[in-house]
Formats: C-alpha cells, sequence, structure tokens
C-alpha cells in the first residue's frame, strides 16, 4: 500500500477547534486499510472536559466505532506532540504508529517532558514519526496564540 498522509485531516480539525475558541490541535486515527476511523479537534473549553484532548476523542470515538477497546494495526495523525495523558491513551489503545507535526516544549509527552515511551514499565510503545507537515501544525498554533495575545492586550 503507497504512503498516504492524513494529516491535512487533522490540519482541518484543528482549524475547526481554533475556530471554536480552542487550542488547534487535531487528530484523525486510520484503519490499517485506509479508512479514517475517527477524527477529532480539542473540545476542552466547549466540554468542559480537561480530557477532551484531540487524540483521547478521537480514540474513544474510533473504539466505539468498532467496538473494541483496542486499536491495534491503527495508525493516528495528530498536529501537536501528545501531551503524557494522551501518550498514555495511545499506548494503552495499541494504537501501531503515531504520526505528529510539532514537538511540544512545553507540554508534550514523547520527545520532551517525560518521555513516557521510554519507560521500562510501558507495555507497548508505538512507532513514531515526527515532523510531519511541521511548519504548518506550528504554524496554526502560533497564529492562534498570537491572537489570544492581542486579544488580551486590547480588552
Amino acid at each position: 500500500m503507497p504512503f498516504t498522509t492524513f494529516m491535512p485531516q487533522a490540519l482541518d480539525e484543528a482549524r475547526a477547534a481554533a475556530a471554536r475558541g480552542e487550542v488547534p490541535v487535531g487528530a484523525v486515527i486510520v484503519s490499517a486499510h485506509g479508512e479514517i476511523l475517527a477524527t477529532a479537534g480539542n473540545e476542552t473549553r466547549e466540554g468542559h472536559d480537561p480530557t477532551a484532548h484531540a487524540e483521547i476523542l478521537a480514540i474513544r470515538r474510533a473504539c466505539s466505532g468498532i467496538r473494541s477497546e483496542r486499536l491495534t494495526n491503527c495508525t493516528l495523525w495528530v498536529t501537536l506532540e501528545p501531551c503524557p495523558m494522551c501518550a498514555a491513551a495511545i499506548a494503552h489503545a495499541r494504537i501501531a504508529r503515531l504520526y505528529y507535526g510539532a514537538s511540544d516544549p512545553k507540554s508534550g509527552g514523547i520527545e520532551t517532558g517525560p518521555r513516557l515511551y521510554d519507560h521500562p514499565n510501558l507495555h507497548h510503545k508505538p512507532e513514531i514519526i515526527t515532523g510531519i507537515e511541521e511548519k504548518e501544525c506550528r504554524k496554526i498554533l502560533k497564529d492562534f496564540f498570537q491572537l489570544k495575545r492581542f486579544q488580551r492586550d486590547t480588552d
């Protein structure tokens, strides 16, 4: 099967999240056959739920759709390096491969921060591919926070 990127769909979810006033992170879960099982953008503010990160929502929706707690052989595409909570959920769901765009030096859980997948007691570690459309992923976040700072400073 030829390589197909699903980062454009994750970026669409991130843009939709930004339009709703959420931190612009988007996620897409894809089956081994290349079928999109779930998409999500952050919903923490609108749902009043600190766990409503794009990755968690996409995992919940995909698991519900296939009626299983495991997403074996699936891939997750996300615009920002997952936080420790999301990294743990990815491992528990047994996602095979994780693609992400921008690293997160403040809250990341994979290549920055606690580096969860380096822990020897972790039961599952997905294959990790970073830097997918990194420039665009960073730009969405940068533009969002610049606008928030501008709005705060003009209020």
